[in-house]
């Protein structure tokens, strides 16, 4: 006796699982955007022209005094680090632990952008920590010239912040992977599809033989 297709529909329906909202998807984009912002620190964001008397004869010959982005914004390296912890806790993380870590993603975003930003707005409060280091003398005025990465952090802050807020609605179709999401899932979600070593560790938790 053939299936009506209304029935079949909504089950075949509840097993697809779009291609933006797989887990291996949103975690990857995850840890690319937060890999992006730390490979910006590592790249010079400002540099410095001062006198070559000031500056040291090595660094002058060189064309101005090269500031990284982890020591511009000391803070964008470990907030991005935050942030790729945080996409791959998502991975394994319950649903209410989803929002815990979308929240550490957003916010750790949030703050990538700023720091960018203020460097943005004021280079030379950015560059005067490496100045005193090389010249021993704080507070004084220089040419500073910002290169792209400043700006490139700030955009892949921004899209490091929306694949953050995508974990909230993906992770509505991602599996249940402990008993207490099983339990909230309903009968139905804990006993369908295949079972695998943490599943079949949680039933045998609740009594149930998963052989």
């Amino acid at each position: 006796m053939a299936v009506p297709a209304g029935r079949a529909t909504p089950a075949k329906a509840r097993g697809a699982v779009p291609g933006w909202a797989r887990k291996s998807t949103v975690v990857l984009l995850i840890a690319a955007l937060a890999l992006a912002v730390f490979g910006t620190t590592t790249q010079t964001w400002l540099t410095v022209h001062l006198d070559p008397q000031q500056l040291g004869q090595a660094a002058g010959s060189e064309g101005g005094l090269q500031v990284q982005g982890s020591k511009a914004a000391t803070t964008v390296t470990a907030l991005a680090l935050v942030a790729l912890a945080g996409g791959l806790a998502a991975s394994i993380a319950g649903r209410i632990a989803r929002w815990v870590t979308t929240a550490i993603i957003v916010l750790a975003a949030v703050g990538i952008i700023a720091a960018a930003a203020t460097v943005l707005a004021d280079p030379l409060a950015a560059a005067q920590g490496s100045i005193a280091a090389a010249t021993g003398v704080s507070g004084g005025s220089a040419d500073v010239s910002v290169s792209a990465f400043p700006v490139l952090a700030v955009i892949a802050g921004s899209l490091l912040a929306a694949g953050g807020l995508l974990v909230v609605p993906a992770g509505r179709y991602w599996k249940s992977r402990t008993k207490y999401d099983a339990a909230a899932a309903g009968p139905a979600a804990d006993q369908s599809g295949p079972v695998d070593e943490i599943d079949s560790w949680d039933r045998l938790s609740r009594g149930d033989d998963p052989t």
